[in-house]
Parts: C-alpha cells; structure tokens; sequence
C-alpha cells in the first residue's frame, strides 16, 4: 500500500473522528483502515491516535501532522488537475453555491476571469444563505461559512473569517453603546437576526474572559438575506453581526462602528463543500484553487480595517 493512501485514510479518520466512518468513506474495511493508520504511525514514529472503545482523539503529533497532510494531498491534487489541463480541453457546465455576501463581493467577481481562461466551461452561480444540500441539489461545489452538518463530505477551509458586532452611529446615539455581551440582553438592545430553518444565529457566540459563550439575543428585525441586516443596520434600527469583509467599507466611513467590543464576536469559518466524487471533475478542482488562490488572504486580512 503507497504512503500516499496512508496519508489519505490519516487524513479522513482524523476528519471525521472514527475509523469506521473513514472506512465508509474511502470504500475500504475497517480491518484495512485500521492497518494504513498503524503503518503511517509506524512509519513516523509516533502515536496519532488516542484510542479508546469509545473514542478516537487526535494526539498533538496527529494534529500537528494532519496540518501538513492537508497541504500534501491539496498538492498533488492540484499538480493532478494541472496535467488534465494540459492533456484536455475543459467544458461543461460547472454549478457552485455561496452565501449571499460572500458570493456577491467575493465569489461572483472571479468568474469572469475564471471563464475566459477556460472557455467551454460555464458556471452556474446560486447564492443563497441557507444551508444547501450538494446531492439533492446538483451542485459541484459549495463555498460556505460556518461549520457542515454533513461529516461524509470534503472540506477545504479556506480561511478564518473575522467577524464584528456593529451598529450605526445613530443608533448608538439613541440606544446607548453596549459594552459587552450581557449588556446586549441587560438593556433589551435591538439585535439583527439572520433566520432561516436550521439557523442559529440568533445565538451569538462571543468570547469572553470566562470563555466562550451563547447569548440568545431577540430582536424584531429578521430576514434570511446578510445583505438586508446589513441595510437595516446602516439605517440605525439594530445591532448586527457581520463578517468583516461584508462591511468593512462602512467601518472604514465610521457609518457603522463596533460595539459590545468586551465580548468580541468568534471567527468563523470560510471553506468549500464537494464531494469524493465531484472533486475528482477537474473543472471542479481549477475552479477551486482558483478562487482561493484570490480570495484567501483577502479574508483572513479583512479584520484590519483602518
């Protein structure tokens, strides 16, 4: 067995916490998975796994080494799409979800580029905020914030995404400024909701001193679109939590500003969502490394505004 299929089945045990489910994925036994773990382990050296009859935890040497085999197998798949490119014109219809904001400033204005590079391949951009399901749904690939319900798909993080609690000025003026999460509840502050089924962001996780923690904030403002909390909270009607690069050109006017700054909201999440089989589709590969080789730093910066 190649070190290479070791390094995989490390990679999806790790992922998805159990040997069996890893097996299931990769279509293999668990009397085989099981195997390839302890050659890599025997091979490296080190334990890492932490095995119980109950649980399966990574040790600080399997963290450590998932880090790098992530960047390993991101590799070869890469240099793997390169030699298709070469070997054969890319065409066909390509169908890619996003949430809203994230697809309107930063998914959408790649696709031109990307397009005219590979011109018998079109894109099929849906952005939505809900949660979408790439089976039932048809889709090639996912870009999403947060963390997937769905442990048996691939995931490629693509960055920590800084994200603010912010409110006009004017409602600042009006409602007083919040110094931290529990003044949020305290004094029955407005709070901007983006709801849809399955949502949860009208529980807030913040960190703070104590750790972090879940406010289960209220307010009258709902919608299922970013974009319209944001336009709510430019009118000065509430508090909403952003991701950054969605209105960092409104904190750098001063026409949002930060609040409950105590209390800081948690990164969250920026990745894509594909299945085995759809990653294997090379239009599926290039158009991935091509957005995140544009997008990634943008978005891990986006915290520093200024």
């Amino acid at each position: 067995m190649s070190y290479l299929d070791n390094i995989r089945t490390f990679v999806r045990v790790y992922e998805l916490g159990s040997m069996s489910a890893a097996g299931r994925d990769l279509r293999i036994s668990p009397a085989v998975t099981s195997s390839r773990i302890s050659q890599l382990e025997e091979h490296l050296g080190v334990r890492l796994f932490q095995r119980t009859t109950r649980s399966l935890t990574p040790t600080e040497q399997g963290q450590a080494f998932y880090r790098g085999a992530t960047d390993i197998l991101e590799a070869v798949e890469s240099a793997e799409a390169q030699i298709v490119n070469l070997t054969e014109n890319l065409r066909g219809s390509l169908y890619v979800a996003a949430p809203l904001g994230a697809g309107r400033r930063l998914i959408a204005p790649q696709v031109p580029a990307f397009l005219a590079e590979y011109p018998e391949v079109s894109v099929r951009l849906r952005l939505t905020d809900r949660k979408v399901d790439l089976t039932t749904e048809g889709l090639d690939l996912a870009f999403f914030l947060g963390q997937p319900e769905d442990s048996t798909l691939r995931i490629r993080k693509i960055a920590d995404v800084p994200r603010v609690l912010c409110a006009a000025p004017s409602y600042v003026a009006a409602r007083g400024m919040p110094a931290d999460g529990a003044a949020l509840l305290a004094e029955g502050h407005e709070c901007l909701s983006l709801r849809f089924p399955g949502a949860t962001e009208f529980q807030w996780r913040l960190s703070t001193p104590e750790g972090p923690q879940r406010f289960r904030v209220s307010g009258r403002f709902e919608s299922d679109d970013g974009d319209v909390l944001t336009d709510w909270a430019l009118a000065g009607h509430g508090i909403a939590l952003k991701p950054v690069f969605e209105i960092a050109e409104h904190l750098r006017s001063g026409a949002l500003v930060p609040v409950a700054e105590a209390t800081p909201p948690e990164p969250i999440q920026m990745a894509c969502l594909y299945t085995h089989r759809r990653r294997q589709d090379p239009k599926t590969r290039l158009f991935m490394e091509f957005v995140i080789d544009r997008i990634g730093a943008a978005v891990r910066d986006s915290g520093a505004v200024g």
